[in-house]
């Protein structure tokens, strides 16, 4: 069972609240290096590993310094994301670029700062080369259809909106090779959130067999291939996380079994996970504003889905301590809910937990990724802060907490007096 112990006490955080009110996120720094380290660690026998961060999951400049600083490179995937690594001192060969109905401000960027340019469809060819120019190195995302089995977060590969298909990949590297590009890469990414490592030594295999296909037919050679990311956190109690030596074993056996045996190698290995790096070290701090006993018992929290929201979206389990009641006996059975008007915003359903009392403090596990990332502003809802706990225990806040003057600043006002 993991452990879902905290990083901070209830007095600790009684402290940061008075400085910073709720609701807000808070990451933790140390755990954070920590486990970018046991990735590296873990690879450290697949040949020119690296990991690209899924900015996506955690679009922070201050989270992108930290993981610049551990070695690791940042997958974009929109014009601002680009920005954000160019911020945190990421360039070159730091940035992977992969989008999908890329407009060409994106691509002319992407090449401005000489990153991987990862193309999404065949079409994405003529486009880029009209619109930006050809890069030196191109890449191409390959969705596998039916060999491959996606997952309830992403769906179904075939019914995917992304990638080539096998034939497009073999059209794609011709037409490029004709053009005169001698550089490439492959990637996939076809799970979210998935726990079973065998899935990403499967993965591996796929590609490392393809390219030593496409490779021997066209006559080109193969410069890395990105095995995408999705490896999974244990987001309840019960769950184990994703050794990652398994798939860095199981994969380093695949590569001298295809690529090595070939005599296609050196091939770069990438990854480009997100949750997985910082999932579990993010929490969303809240307080209990009301409580209501109806049909059922109602706990309201000063956060709302706005602040995180896989539990509505989704139905995702996200585990939940009550601050200074860890150890207390989970006998009572609550919805834990937040104030838009929508009936599922809420954090969690039937859950069992301590007896709570309006002002408690909540800890919400594991939304260091995809949790303020994916906020909103329905129903006039303000994004909250991020914080930053710091390996020596200070608290840096890392992003402000909207204000109202925010949630106007794209209005004119002055407009609507004159507006008949």
């Amino acid at each position: 069972m993991v452990s879902k112990a905290l990083p901070f006490t209830k007095e600790e955080m009684q402290k940061i609240i008075e400085k910073y009110p709720t609701p807000f996120h808070i990451y933790d720094e140390k755990a954070i290096r920590e486990n970018a380290r046991k990735m590296k660690e873990a690879f450290r026998d697949v040949p020119g590993f690296k990991e690209f961060f899924a900015v996506k999951a955690l679009p922070n400049p201050y989270i992108l310094k930290i993981l610049k600083e551990e070695g690791f490179g940042a997958d974009c995937s929109s014009l601002p994301e680009l920005i954000l690594a160019e911020k945190a001192g990421m360039t070159g060969d730091d940035i992977m670029f992969s989008s999908n109905d890329t407009p060409v401000e994106e691509f002319v960027k992407a090449k401005e700062l000489g990153g991987y340019i990862n193309l999404d469809d065949i079409s994405h060819i003529p486009y880029l080369e009209k619109y930006a120019g050809l890069p030196e190195i191109v890449c191409f995302r390959y969705n596998p259809g039916p060999l491959k089995e996606g997952n309830a977060i992403i769906g179904k590969p075939e019914e995917a909106k992304y990638g080539f298909t096998r034939e497009q990949l073999f059209e794609g590297y011709r037409t490029l090779r004709d053009k005169g590009v001698k550089r490439f890469g492959m990637h996939t990414m076809v799970a979210s959130n998935e726990l079973d490592p065998k899935y990403f030594v499967e993965t591996a295999r796929i590609l490392f067999e393809l390219i030593v296909e496409i490779s021997k037919e066209l006559d080109i050679t193969f410069e890395f291939v990105n095995l995408g990311g999705g490896i999974g956190i244990p987001y309840r109690p019960d769950q184990e996380p994703v050794p990652f030596d398994v798939i860095a074993k199981g994969a380093k056996e695949a590569y001298d079994a295809t690529i090595t045996a070939n005599g296609l190698a050196p091939l770069k290995v990438y990854l480009e996970c997100g949750r997985v790096i910082t999932g579990p070290y993010g929490y969303l701090i809240s307080k209990v504003r009301h409580l209501k006993s109806t049909y059922k018992d109602y706990v309201g929290m000063d956060s709302c889905m706005a602040n995180l929201m896989r539990p509505g979206i989704y139905g995702a389990y996200h585990h939940i301590s009550v601050l200074g009641k860890e150890n207390g006996a989970p006998a009572h059975k609550y919805d834990v809910t937040g104030s838009l008007c929508e009936n599922n915003d809420k954090f969690a359903i039937d859950r069992m937990l301590p007896e709570i009392e309006i002002g408690d403090i909540l800890a919400i596990h594991d939304s260091g990724a995809h949790g303020h990332a994916m906020g909103f502003n329905y129903n006039g809802k303000l994004r909250s802060a991020e914080l930053l706990l710091r390996e020596d225990g200070s608290v840096v806040q890392i992003r402000r907490a909207e204000t109202i003057e925010d949630y106007f600043a794209t209005l004119d006002f002055e407009g609507l007096k004159d507006f008949r």
